[in-house]
C-alpha cells in the first residue's frame, strides 16, 4: 500500500449504468439503512459481531453486490476504533514504512515489523478479518520462502490472511499458500514494492497494459486468491476486471466499480502531511486537531495552569 506521495493520478469516471448499484452504507453499525441488506443481518459493514469476518463472508458479499470498506491499521488502539466502527477488513500494510516508521518507501519494511504490528492489531480487535502484508523480500525468492513467511504471520501474529504483490509472476506462490490453508489477497496494478522498477504511476493504460492487468487478475484468481487489490488503475479497466472476476476486487485509486475500497487510514483521517494522492478523500483533519491539542497542553504546562489540584494526589 502506498503512502502519500505527490504523483498525478487518474480521475475516476462515473459508475457505468450497467454496474449493479451499491447498497447504501449504514450510518453506523447499529443503525443500518432500511434499504441495506443488513436488515437480514448478512452485511459485512454493520453485520453480526459474534465472530470474525471470513473470506467466505467476502465471497457472499460479492454475490449480493454489497460493497464494503477496508482500512489499514498498525496498532491495537486505532484498530479497536475501526472495529467499533464496523470496518470488516483491516490490512496491516507495509505502508507502515511510510506513515509509521519514517521510510520513504515500503521496501525497507521487514517481516519482523509486520509480525509485531499484526499481532497488535489482532489483540485490539474482535470482528475484522486481519490481512497482513508480506513485505518485500519475504516471498519473491521461492514458493517455500513465501510459505514460511506467511505461516509466521498466521501462526505467530494471528493474521487471518496475507497479501502479496504481483499477478502472473506471483501465481505459484499464491497457489502454494492457498493449498497450505492460508487465505491470500492478491495485489496488482501499481505494486509499491516494485517502486524502483515502475515508479508511482498509473498502471493498465492502453490496450496492451489493460489486457495484461486482466491476465494478472485472472491468474491470481485461478491460483486461489480470495480477493484482488487493484491500485492506481483506470476506472474503466478496473470495472472490466471486477465484472470478469468471481472474487471481490478492492480498489485504491481504481474507481467506483470495485467491490470494495481501501485507504491508508492516516490519509483518510487527515493525519498525513503534505500533498496526498488524487484518489484520497479526507474525512477528518486529525493533524490539525492533534496540533491544537498539543499546543494547548504545552501552553498550560508553561503557564502553570496544568496540572491543577484535581490532577494531583494528597
Amino acid at each position: 500500500m502506498p503512502q502519500s506521495t505527490p504523483h498525478a493520478q487518474t480521475q475516476a469516471p462515473p459508475a457505468s449504468p450497467s454496474t449493479p448499484s451499491a447498497q447504501p452504507s449504514p450510518s453506523s453499525p447499529s443503525s443500518p439503512s432500511p434499504s441495506s441488506p443488513s436488515s437480514s443481518g448478512a452485511t459485512l459493514y454493520g453485520g453480526a459481531r459474534n465472530r470474525r469476518v471470513t473470506v467466505r463472508d467476502l465471497a457472499r458479499a460479492k454475490e449480493r453486490g454489497e460493497k464494503w470498506p477496508m482500512l489499514t491499521a498498525y496498532d491495537a488502539m486505532i484498530a479497536s476504533v475501526f472495529d467499533e466502527a464496523g470496518i470488516p477488513v483491516l490490512l496491516v500494510g507495509d505502508s507502515m514504512g511510510n506513515c509509521h516508521l519514517g521510510y520513504d518507501t515500503t521496501v525497507p519494511v521487514t517481516l519482523d515489523q509486520i509480525a509485531m504490528l499484526t499481532a497488535a492489531v489482532v489483540r485490539g480487535t474482535s470482528r475484522p478479518l486481519i490481512v497482513a502484508d508480506l513485505p518485500f523480500g519475504s516471498y519473491q525468492e521461492s514458493d517455500v520462502q513465501a510459505l514460511r513467511s506467511a505461516t509466521r504471520l498466521v501462526k505467530e501474529a494471528g493474521a487471518g490472511a496475507v497479501k502479496l504483490e504481483g499477478g502472473e509472476r506471483s501465481a505459484e506462490q499464491i497457489g502454494l499458500l492457498v493449498r497450505s490453508g492460508i487465505p491470500v489477497m492478491a495485489h496488482i496494478g501499481l505494486t509499491p514494492q516494485s517502486v524502483h522498477a515502475m515508479g508511482y504511476r498509473v498502471q493498465g493504460r492502453g490496450e496492451e497494459a489493460a489486457e495484461q492487468l486482466l491476465r494478472d487478475a485472472k491468474a491470481v484468481q485461478d491460483a486461489g486468491a480470495f480477493a484482488v487489490v487493484m491500485e492506481m488503475v483506470p476506472a474503466g479497466v478496473a470495472g472490466e476486471v471486477t465484472r470478469a472476476l468471481a472474487v471481490p476486487t478492492v480498489g485504491i485509486g481504481a474507481g467506483p466499480e470495485c467491490d470494495a475500497q481501501v485507504l491508508v487510514w492516516t490519509d483518510m483521517a487527515g493525519l498525513t502531511p503534505g500533498r496526498l494522492p488524487r484518489f484520497v478523500k479526507q474525512y477528518a483533519q486529525l493533524r490539525e486537531t492533534l496540533t491544537e491539542a498539543v499546543s494547548a497542553y504545552a501552553s498550560e504546562v508553561v503557564s502553570g495552569a496544568f496540572p491543577q489540584a484535581a490532577h494531583a494526589f494528597e
